[in-house]
């Protein structure tokens, strides 16, 4: 925790660089290239936290039947601004019933969150995500997919290596933990995650057996 505060404090030392008056531009390229990868540091830590505590065997889950449709449609809601801003549809196929499952619905949450966020980031402008739910007797399945921007060279395996990125094009962004966290939850709460790459399609598909 130490580790983070310090992180969080050398951001707020950064910030205030940024307004400083007389700054040369060499210096204000410098300050940005400090603030971009103190901000990377941060995501990954705060993400190193959050595997440490989805592989914890002391992780405490708060158990209750939930319907997952109905969360789906909240996790949407309450991710509305960010599916505007980037442009990217999301069409969804849900059932007009409830599914009902047991699971620990704020932790089930974060997971769905992180796999729609992804999807929206890293798909091909101006295509479609596709949020499906359906039952096929043996499970209750999410599948989430999209169309991504970059040819993807590497195997479903492959993406679950911590901090394997994929594509140098996204070296940028978050600190490749997203799906290990994903996945490690999802096994807590009793069910399974995994990754099929078909051509320029990337499918994540939740499974929780009946």
């Amino acid at each position: 925790m130490y580790i983070f505060i310090l992180i969080t404090s050398i951001i707020s030392y950064v910030d205030l660089l940024k307004r400083e008056d007389g700054l040369s531009d060499q210096a204000k390229e410098y300050v940005g290239i400090l603030s971009d990868k103190s901000n990377r540091l941060k995501s990954i830590v705060s993400d190193l936290f959050e595997l440490a505590k989805s592989t914890s065997r002391d992780l405490k889950l708060e158990l209750e039947e939930i319907d997952i449709r109905k969360l789906i449609q909240q996790t949407l809601g309450e991710m509305s601004d960010i599916i505007e801003t980037s442009g990217i549809q999301i069409r969804t196929e849900l059932p007009e019933e409830a599914v009902v499952i047991t699971s620990d619905g704020n932790k089930l949450y974060g997971v769905l969150q992180n796999i729609i966020d992804n999807a929206l980031k890293y798909s091909l402008k101006d295509t479609r995500v596709y949020v499906k739910l359906e039952n096929n007797g043996i499970d209750d399945r999410v599948t989430v997919i999209n169309t991504s921007a970059y040819e993807m060279s590497f195997t479903e395996e492959e993406i679950f290596r911590r901090f394997y990125r994929g594509d140098e094009a996204r070296s940028g962004e978050g600190s490749g933990l997203g799906l290990s966290i994903a996945e490690s939850f999802t096994r807590n709460l009793g069910g399974r995650l995994r990754v099929v790459i078909d051509s320029d399609q990337f499918k994540v598909i939740m499974e929780f057996p009946l």
